[in-house]
């Protein structure tokens, strides 16, 4: 098996590079109006269907791998290292991104999977299909090279003696979360291939108008939800394994995630200024061009241990193969660029500060701020110790000076966004529309201020004050969001005699682009009530015997019992809490802390009692050695459930933006002016303009 894993691989990447010559050639004919000795046409065809063949070509080595996982095959010095015999089948698959030949393996399965689906709808546009194909074989080009020569996952053992049992598997990797969360990491990571590979492609084709946005846009949102769901599984998971009562510590490799995520999102938002007004088209370009390149970055960081993470490997000369395709994908980037810049010239121009075009523009700045901030942060311990040969650490509150700003004012940005018409706006418009919003803020600041949020009788009054004001804006966005539903749905209502659910329900499936939009906006400011909770966290340690209590904010723990058992995988030391709120028992905890046997190393299972409140989060830090006693430490963490909750949100608001919106058969003729239409309140709109909504909402994604 692992000899047909590596001849597979082998044979990938002969077909991709025939994909990438015979691709080029054929494009470079057609263009150029040259004539070859075979059709242009046919040669781009058999370019395709060596794309497609790629893919079942590195399906097969990725099969090998796993195979030889489940089957503990030793021979193969990558299953040595990441399985044992004791390991549970369910993380057998785990091994496949476990390490960093299979990690790299499935980077490279899941780039010709998209590149299998890219190839199986070419006929959406043929020409701009073969350039993003052919610019997709070099990315799977320089992966299958990885894997060939510089770190082939079907290496055997040295001796060629397989030993009896493998090292097992890094303990940290053995929870429920870990077997989806690389995976759906990776999804985004890789799926931001393809919109870049129709930008750069539609820039060297000097593509007419837009329509490759549109063929790109559900694509991208795709790739952004995988990316989404894969940060905030990985939050989860450090949030439930790492037991230090937090879930995002501005790791190295956890900012590796946010900054495509960041610049992505940018893209999503800028992307609809194109569509809408002609306008922001290099900005545009270079938006996609940075994510992928970020994209790419994240997997350096990870792969080539030069940062010091807990999610890094170890310290790798594969950072040498990254760094050099960095570059040369900028240069390629920089050279297509300005060599066709004058394709990109905008349309129109900004016309006024007070606009949903200036909205966007602002909204993209502050994310290229938060983008810069922790690329900046991260990366300049690599940077001092270049300079001055010493490493100098950026810690998290390097980042939360900037972040917590910058997130406040997308807090406010999304809140009127949606709510100010394209072009420019009247000061009477912005009263109707702003008025309910600013209640809101000021009547949520002030009833938080009598419930006891008061920032200057606090110890860290700068975490309360944004607290405060996050819970507030909060608010008002909400509101704003609702306002638009309910608006929406009055209008509907009036025109079908329906009730308010169904007509909300209509609305949104007139304009799922934008109503999915403002869910997605919904879960975010769920998902930020979550975070600012952090800034009312305690925690409490203390060394605890049989009957032993702690009591924190209202709560008791009391230790029942501790005690020690073990199975083949591992070892396991925990304790039986019992936790009280008041005088009422509210549940048992078992907090555990394990010894894995095959690697050698500890781990920590918290035990966590969830509500919409707060948490009780309780970690077993060990014994004492001199009385042999648990040391239990507990934090009382409120609002955690809210960022899961917000993710939940977010992940049903992009399936709506996702479907087609429903258009019905008898409507009048689109206005041919969307922007004037826009620019009125929806409720001021005649029947038949919000039938077709769908051609003039803003989607915000």
């Amino acid at each position: 098996m692992p000899s047909f894993g590596e001849l597979s691989l082998y044979i990938a990447l002969i077909l991709c590079v025939y994909t990438l010559l015979s691709g080029s050639f054929a494009l470079w004919a057609i263009s150029t109006g040259r004539q070859l000795a075979i059709s242009a046409e046919h040669l781009r065809e058999t370019s395709r269907r060596a794309g497609l063949a790629s893919f079942l070509c590195v399906s097969c080595a990725a099969f090998a791998l796993t195979y030889a996982s489940f089957t503990n095959d030793y021979s193969v010095d990558y299953i040595l290292h990441h399985t044992n015999r004791a390991l549970p089948w369910y993380y057998k698959f785990s091994a496949l991104w476990s390490g960093q030949e299979g990690s790299l393996l499935l980077w490279a399965w899941l780039l010709a999977a998209y590149g299998f689906v890219l190839r199986l709808r070419h006929k959406v546009d043929i020409t701009l299909s073969a350039y993003a194909s052919t610019i997709l074989s070099a990315v799977q080009v320089f992966f299958l090279l990885l894997l060939v020569v510089a770190a082939p996952p079907f290496s055997l053992v040295p001796g060629g003696i397989a030993p009896k049992d493998g090292f097992g598997l890094n303990p940290l990797l053995q929870y429920p979360e870990m077997v989806i969360h690389p995976p759906m990491l990776y999804l985004g990571y890789v799926g931001f291939s393809v919109p870049f590979a129709f930008a750069l492609g539609a820039l060297m084709m000097r593509y007419p108008g837009e329509k490759w946005i549109h063929i790109t846009r559900r694509w991208t949102m795709v790739t952004w939800l995988f990316l989404t769901c894969g940060i905030c599984l990985g939050m989860h998971w450090a949030y439930a394994v790492l037991g230090w009562g937090g879930y995002w510590g501005w790791d190295p490799v956890e900012n590796a995630s946010f900054l495509p995520w960041l610049t992505g999102t940018a893209f999503l938002h800028s992307v609809m200024m194109q569509e809408k007004r002609g306008m922001m088209k290099g900005w545009n370009v270079w938006l996609i061009f940075s994510t992928f390149m970020l994209s790419i970055l994240g997997t350096l960081l990870t792969r080539s241990g030069i940062v010091s993470s807990v999610h890094a490997f170890a310290q790798s000369s594969i950072g040498t193969w990254f760094t050099t395709f960095l570059v040369i994908t900028a240069l390629v980037c920089l050279f297509t660029f300005f060599y066709q810049r004058d394709h990109l010239k905008a349309e129109n121009r900004l016309e006024s500060l007070v606009s949903r075009e200036s909205s966007f523009l602002f909204n993209n700045l502050i994310l290229l701020l938060a983008c810069f901030t922790v690329l900046w942060g991260t990366l300049f311990p690599v940077l001092s110790e270049f300079v001055q040969g010493s490493k100098v650490t950026m810690g998290p509150p390097f980042f939360n000076r900037v972040a917590v700003p910058v997130g406040l004012a997308l807090i406010f940005l999304t809140g009127i966004g949606p709510l100010l018409p394209w072009r420019s706006t009247s000061l009477r418009a912005i009263r109707r529309n702003f008025i309910l919003p600013c209640i809101a803020i000021v009547g949520t600041a002030l009833i938080l201020i009598a419930c006891g949020v008061r920032p200057w009788k606090d110890d860290d009054a700068t975490a309360t004050i944004y607290a405060l004001v996050c819970f507030s804006l909060s608010a008002g966005v909400i509101t704003s969001i609702t306002s638009e539903f309910l608006r929406g749905a009055g209008v509907v209502r009036t025109q079908t005699g329906k009730n308010l659910f169904t007509s909300m329900f209509t609305l949104v499936r007139r304009n799922t682009r934008r109503y999915g939009g403002y869910f997605i906006h919904f879960g975010v400011i769920v998902m930020f009530i979550g975070l600012s909770g952090s800034a009312f966290n305690q925690s409490k340690e203390l060394e605890m015997g049989l009957g032993d209590s702690i009591q924190l904010n209202g709560y008791k723990l009391i230790c029942q019992s501790y005690t020690q058992d073990s199975n083949p995988n591992y070892d396991t030391d925990y304790a039986l809490l019992d936790v009280y709120h008041g005088n009422k028992k509210i549940t048992q905890l078992a907090p555990e802390r394990r010894f894995y046997n095959a690697s050698q190393q500890t781990d920590t299972v918290v035990a966590i009692h969830s509500t919409l409140a707060r948490d009780i989060y309780v970690v077993f830090e060990g014994r004492n050695p001199e009385t042999d006693r648990p040391i239990i430490k507990v934090y009382l963490n409120p609002l955690v459930n809210w960022i899961w909750i917000g993710v939940g949100v977010i992940i049903f608001g992009t399936f709506i933006a996702l479907v087609p919106p429903f258009k019905p058969t008898n409507r009048r003729p689109e206005n041919p002016q969307p922007e004037t239409r826009d620019s009125q309140p929806i409720s001021k709109l005649p029947t038949p303009v919000l039938a077709t909504a769908a051609s003039s909402g803003a989607p915000h994604a």
